[in-house]
């Protein structure tokens, strides 16, 4: 936990940096037009863009975990095949060593399975049913374990894309209300046209922006969940088997 919170305040703060740098070094100084048009669009740019990296630096982790951590070192099916033939085999040791190897919530999940049943089997003074009870226990707590891993920093996802749209918004407000002004101020019959460009030239950098985070936040979440939901399933099938092939063993 205090790991997370540390990688979201370092990530905040560095996408704040190179936000403000960007906005003050790169698009005031430019000489293309449209490059320095989202200068133009205000000091919520610079929170638009850290929105923007911080989300950024959201999906590349999730993506890391879930396809290199999560996933294991090959693939779920072949090991999972393995594992199947070992433990009808009754070699809960080269079990324990394939999930080992593996690793990754699927091998994990199934590893606490079988080292508990393995702890429980030649226990006479328990009957099957108690032993397959306390097998499916572990696999629970493990996957209760598990599953936090999985969903972590998609409420973060979820929350960028709320908040990117919000603050695109109030962007956009500012800038209409910068342009209306321009026309108010009228001296001599003649609006200011300047100042009416940059209100304008703010509300529409602004309104892109929170639409372009907010996009692919929601985009990235949704992605993300399906992937996770994905997991869960493939674990459920997992131990849904290991437990049948127990169940047999034990006669039930």
């Amino acid at each position: 936990m205090v790991k997370q919170t540390i990688f979201v305040t370092l990530n905040a703060l560095v996408a704040f940096a190179i936000g403000f740098g960007l906005w003050y070094g790169v698009f005031r100084t430019s000489d293309m037009p449209i490059v320095h048009s989202i200068y133009q669009g205000g000091p919520l740019v610079v929170l638009l863009i850290m929105i923007l990296i911080m989300l950024m630096v959201f999906v590349v982790e999730r993506y890391f975990s879930l396809y290199s951590v999560a996933k294991g070192k090959s693939s779920v099916q072949v090991f999972f095949k393995k594992l199947v033939t070992l433990i009808q085999a009754n070699d809960y040791d080269g079990a324990l060593a394939a999930c080992d190897k593996q690793r990754g919530t699927t091998a994990n999940v199934l590893r606490a399975g079988i080292e508990r049943y393995r702890e429980v089997k030649a226990d006479a003074a328990m009957n099957g049913e108690k032993k397959i009870q306390l097998t499916q226990t572990a696999i629970e707590e493990a996957n209760a374990l598990e599953g936090p891993l999985l969903e972590r920093n998609l409420i973060a996802l979820s929350t960028i894309a709320s908040i990117a749209t919000m603050v695109g918004l109030l962007g956009t407000t500012i800038g209409m209300i910068r342009a209306f002004a321009a026309t108010g101020n009228v001296e001599g019959g003649v609006i200011d046209a300047q100042q009416l460009a940059v209100g304008i030239s703010e509300a529409l950098v602004n309104t892109a922006g929170g639409l372009l985070s907010g996009i692919l936040g929601i985009f990235f979440y949704n992605f993300f969940v399906n992937k996770v939901d994905a997991f869960n399933y493939t674990t459920d099938e997992a131990t849904f088997e290991v437990l049948q092939i127990l169940k047999e063993k034990e006669g039930m």
